[in-house]
């Protein structure tokens, strides 16, 4: 692969590997473990001495192809793929962790992300501390000593507000911290937290990646050196590895990813300035409006909106249900970045588990829905929202 190809073209040939037989489409490598020619070759694989795979928990061929791919898209010297999003994240944080170490966390979080900080890792020793993102004085008063992680996603789900990566990151290495950004609302195709300063960026593969609603897979992209020194043994001894089917999909996924991700963006802005002049809307937020409350953040950091949409209908749980069930191209599903179009009730879904208080602190009330764009046609999908909207009271 050349350095001078475009991204495009690497997420088509980056990382190939091919066998005897000269396949064009990569092969998909079914195997659990792998040959040695002799008992000291074994041996010396075994001791880092010999290159090659060992046993599929710690690698394969498919998985190190989609590896390699996406680094060229990210930017990263590293990449280690996982068997879903939420392995991704938890492999992440708690690699690097030890009972005593502090977390400070946005606030802001997927339900199942704010979880592992807030509930799970406490449970082994280590401290949390959820802030309001939006203010990076918020992060640097809960600092504390013992402090060790960053950790944001930006934009949030499903409100999309924005975190100032690069103030954040500067914060976390004067504390001596680290900071690991979840990049899936964004995508590596419009924000490279990387290239802003943050040590580690994750995906769930699930969403934009694969992007037709075929499988899991998530992803972690750092430095060779951090993966290797923090990520690696925990990576192999506790098995949150990738199936190689599942590997082969997420390649094929990252060969459309652009085209799919930019039409999505391109119906997502239209549909956000659609609902935006609706009677029944209260308020839309996407981050390709000149209105969104952080629009200066993301001028710095994004280089395009996003394929999601947060709204608020008024009338609550009730207008909001109306809506979503009066829809006929768009569906009623908890996942995102898919080439369908989808529509999320958070707060009875992805968010249901947090209090009321917590819902309320993120601005996640009873009418507030997550849509996501698919690859539709834009003015099916606009005559889909205004004929759903139109069974709604004014």
């Amino acid at each position: 692969m050349k350095k001078s190809w475009r991204p495009q073209t690497k997420l088509v040939h980056g990382g190939s590997l091919r066998s005897q037989f000269g396949e064009m489409s990569e092969g998909i490598f079914m195997t659990q473990g792998f040959l040695y020619e002799n008992s000291a070759a074994a041996e010396a694989r075994f001791k880092g001495e010999e290159e090659g795979f060992i046993y599929a928990r710690y690698g394969s061929p498919t998985n190190d192809m989609f590896e390699k791919r996406m680094c060229a898209l990210e930017g990263a010297e590293e990449a280690r793929a996982t068997a879903s999003g939420m392995a991704a994240v938890s492999a992440a944080i708690l690699c690097q962790l030890r009972a005593g170490d502090h977390i400070v966390a946005a606030r802001a979080l997927f339900g199942s992300c704010r979880w592992v900080v807030e509930t799970l890792a406490p449970k082994y020793g280590i401290e949390c501390t959820l802030v309001d993102g939006r203010d990076l004085a918020n992060f640097e008063a809960a600092i504390r000593p013992n402090t060790k992680l960053f950790f944001l996603e930006s934009p949030t789900n499903p409100t999309l507000e924005v975190v100032d990566i690069a103030g954040v990151a500067k914060l976390a290495h004067q504390a001596g911290a680290r900071l690991v950004v979840d990049n899936v609302f964004a995508t590596a195709l419009y924000q490279k937290p990387l290239e802003l300063g943050a040590d580690v960026v994750i995906y769930s593969a699930t969403k934009h990646i694969d992007g037709q609603g075929r499988c899991l897979g998530g992803v972690v992209l750092s430095s060779k050196e951090w993966i290797e020194e923090e990520l690696q043994d925990y990576f192999r001894h506790t098995g949150p590895a990738l199936s190689p089917f599942n590997a082969w999909l997420l390649m094929k996924g990252l060969e459309t990813f652009p085209l799919r991700v930019r039409q999505q963006t391109e119906s997502a802005g239209k549909i956000a300035d659609f609902l935006a002049d609706q009677k029944q809307v209260a308020r839309v937020v996407y981050p390709g409006r000149a209105d969104h409350p952080q629009a200066d953040i993301i001028a710095k950091q994004m280089t395009a909106g996003s394929s999601l949409i947060a709204f608020e209908l008024k009338g609550g749980k009730e207008a909001a249900f109306a809506f979503q069930d009066a829809l006929d191209i768009v569906s009623i599903s908890n996942n995102l970045g898919d080439s369908k179009s989808l529509i999320t009730h958070p707060a009875t879904t992805t968010h249901k588990n947090l209090s009321d208080e917590a819902r309320a602190e993120l601005g996640i009330s009873g009418g507030t829905i997550r849509f996501s764009a698919g690859i539709e046609d834009t003015d099916d999908l606009l005559e889909d929202f205004a004929q759903a909207l139109a069974k709604l009271p004014t």
